[in-house]
């Protein structure tokens, strides 16, 4: 178990200080946490000098938190958040290896719904799935922009309800589910419908569905990917299609962190997103046609 002794708050670690590690990792720094953010050297040489800006609508303000640029970082951390791209999980699942204290937890808050398993497959250290519904960006070095929400749900095990009390005192809500692969991939549903077609049309989610056809052709992508979660004997909680037509209005000035990162020139997920959907599509003999254009555009788009 992870309850700490006397009062001492954990020591958290955040691997990947992008702009969701750096929005967790802000809040839990707020309420006191010691946190170390290990993200590249342009936003720790910010926050070292000015703290971390955190941009929401409620308040603006400078967060101070300890920032490296070595993997070192997450040694003696109690808790872990793994905030990486999905692409780098395996080599930075390796390079903190040497460094993890013994007892640390790992939890995963990323893209995508592969990671979990192959982190369980190089470390020894317990490995939590988490879902993420936060809308934040970057919007410079040592800025992070809050857009929308900014809750968890994450996997049942003997450490949970404490992350879950360290993470309700920072003001972020958290639900545990024993049944987390379906959020994970109800959460990676939403990203195949909207992830690929922001980027492709650097558009936000609010201006993007009012564009006729597009609305249809996110339904056909959650059709899709639901008959993939059925044949891989995953329960996705509640109307996908549904929830899929709502999350515009909740969050209708965000671009895709897929779009965000063609627009920076970075490398995307979209293997791990409407790829992954179209790789275990094909095991199960599952046609995937939607799905695998949009994979394939936002790589055309990628070359250009």
């Amino acid at each position: 178990m992870l309850s700490s002794e006397s009062n001492t708050l954990p020591h958290v670690a955040v691997m990947g200080a992008g702009s969701v590690g750096c929005f967790f990792g802000a809040m839990l720094a707020r309420a006191g946490f010691p946190v170390t953010l290990i993200g590249r050297p342009v936003h720790v040489d910010a926050v070292k000098q000015h703290g971390l800006l955190l941009e929401t609508k409620k308040f603006t303000e400078h967060v101070a938190m300890k920032a490296v640029t070595d993997v070192a970082g997450v040694k003696d951390a109690r808790l872990v958040l793994f905030c990486v791209k999905s692409t780098d999980s395996e080599s930075a699942a390796r390079e903190i290896a040497p460094y993890l204290a013994p007892d640390a937890v790992i939890l995963t808050l990323q893209n995508g719904a592969e990671s979990p398993e192959l982190l369980r497959q190089i470390l020894p250290q317990r490995v939590i799935p988490a879902v993420v519904y936060v809308a934040t960006e970057m919007a410079g070095p040592g800025h992070v922009k809050h857009h929308g929400r900014g809750e968890l749900v994450i996997g049942n095990a003997p450490e949970s309800t404490d992350i879950q009390h360290w993470f309700e005192a920072a003001g972020v809500p958290v639900e545990v589910s024993p049944n987390v692969m379906g959020p994970l991939w109800a959460k990676l549903i939403i990203n195949c419908a909207y992830n690929a077609l922001s980027a492709i049309a650097q558009k936000m989610y609010g201006e993007m569905v009012q564009v006729d056809g597009i609305p249809a052709l996110m339904e056909t992508v959650v059709t899709e990917c639901l008959a993939v979660a059925r044949a891989e004997g995953i329960e996705v909680p509640g109307d996908m299609h549904e929830t899929v037509r709502n999350l515009a209005s909740t969050m209708a000035t965000q671009y895709s962190s897929t779009a965000q990162d063609l627009a920076r020139g970075k490398k995307t997920e979209i293997d791990y997103l409407n790829g992954y959907v179209c790789r275990l599509g094909k095991q199960h003999g599952i046609p995937t046609p939607v799905n695998q254009t949009l994979l394939t555009l936002v790589k055309l788009v990628a070359k250009n």
